[in-house]
């Protein structure tokens, strides 16, 4: 399985720090599809759309815009970055992706979350006291949903039993990948483990290696369940920017990217500004955040290898409200000049995905001709 490279957003509406100017939300939907068919031209394996719920959002239904590019691409595995799902009801959520992946061939995937954006607990009436316990009954429930139907469950706090339920539909893929999002929580890590689930781990600032401990706990936990290490598939998500040199990289993020944390970061009221020395530091070699030059942006990724084990990257490229220009020359530069290197160079567990009961049955690496990925 070669390592995969791939995007995530998270569709926010920020004042360009140039013309003082908000996206306008039709327009910025569409610039979110192109992205998609511009990743899949290039290539790329992966594009994440993240899940929030205020008005400087306008990715409120991930479902959706993942359909809307499933339509315009063949190739790119398309999941939520993640999916909230303390606040979700696992039988919808489960019909959508399904449904997703029925419409892609086979390309659908969810990243579990709790969350660090909460507005949505209160928006569909859930108490954030229960924001830990939610989360576990609620993932217990999207497994078993998975594994079988029609489904009788009961035993929850907060929902009501579901006797002979018929779910539908099924997915296309026999198994569609759940993975757990974790933003550096050690419980969240150890339990994600425990369950033998692949675990997304998103980074914002700080070091490359600066949750190195993260990982080895949800390994020791994976085996201590008696699951095998080496077959879960780890995955990082960060901040990050391709450009044409080093300087250009700095200098083009850095009003953008510190725009969106100033406006967009985590809970309203809560922003901040970074400065270009803090930005400075954590863009160099040990700095957590991948901006460079293709060669930088490798040595990066490498780096964040090297530190976890990852078989997936996924960059976060346009936080802010960079203009589409130079967004896409970010990604075709990430496409074209740094995925082929990671691919040749970086080493991973031979696991793939399943196959589909649509098709042979067959099992069905990412990148290979073989159906159901649509290549």
């Amino acid at each position: 399985m070669s390592f995969e490279i791939g995007l995530i957003t998270f569709g926010e509406l920020t004042a360009d720090p140039a013309t003082g100017r908000l996206p306008e939300p039709r327009q910025h939907l569409r610039s979110l599809v192109e992205l998609a068919r511009v990743a899949d031209q290039g290539g790329l394996d992966v594009l994440g759309v993240g899940e929030h719920h205020r008005s400087d959002f306008v990715a409120t239904a991930p479902p959706m815009v993942l359909a809307a590019m499933a339509e315009h691409t063949s190739r790119l595995r398309l999941t939520s970055a993640v999916t909230v799902l303390g606040s979700e009801d696992p039988v919808r959520v489960w019909e959508q992706f399904a449904t997703l992946d029925l419409l892609s061939g086979g390309r659908a995937e969810i990243i579990a979350g709790r969350g660090s954006y909460t507005e949505s607990f209160p928006l569909f009436g859930y108490d954030l006291a229960d924001y830990a316990e939610l989360f576990r009954e609620k993932l217990d429930l999207l497994l078993r949903i998975r594994e079988t139907n029609p489904l009788s469950w009961s035993g929850g706090r907060f929902r009501a039993p579901l006797q002979e339920a018929d779910i539908a539909p099924r997915s296309l893929q026999d198994e569609l990948p759940v993975w757990v999002g974790v933003g550096g929580t050690p419980a969240s890590a150890a339990q994600t483990g425990a369950r033998g689930l692949p675990m997304m781990l998103g980074v914002l600032l700080g070091t490359v290696d600066g949750h190195a401990g993260i990982t080895e706990l949800y390994r020791r936990a994976a085996e201590q369940a008696g699951h095998d290490p080496a077959t879960l598939r780890v995955g990082v998500g960060v901040q990050g920017y391709v450009g044409s040199t080093s300087q250009e990289a700095r200098r083009t993020m850095y009003p953008y990217f510190t725009a969106g944390f100033r406006d967009n970061n985590h809970k309203r009221g809560q922003g901040f500004v970074l400065t270009p020395e803090k930005f400075d530091a954590f863009t160099g070699p040990r700095g957590a955040l991948v901006v460079g030059s293709a060669q930088e942006v490798i040595d990066k990724v490498a780096a964040y290898h090297e530190a976890y084990g990852i078989s997936r990257l996924l960059l976060h490229i346009g936080f802010g409200g960079m203009p589409q220009g130079q967004l896409l020359a970010s990604v075709e530069r990430l496409a074209t000049e740094v995925a082929p290197v990671l691919r040749r160079e970086l080493t991973v567990p031979a696991t793939t995905y399943p196959g589909t009961t649509g098709g042979h049955g067959t099992t069905v690496t990412p990148g290979s001709s073989a159906e159901p990925i649509n290549n």
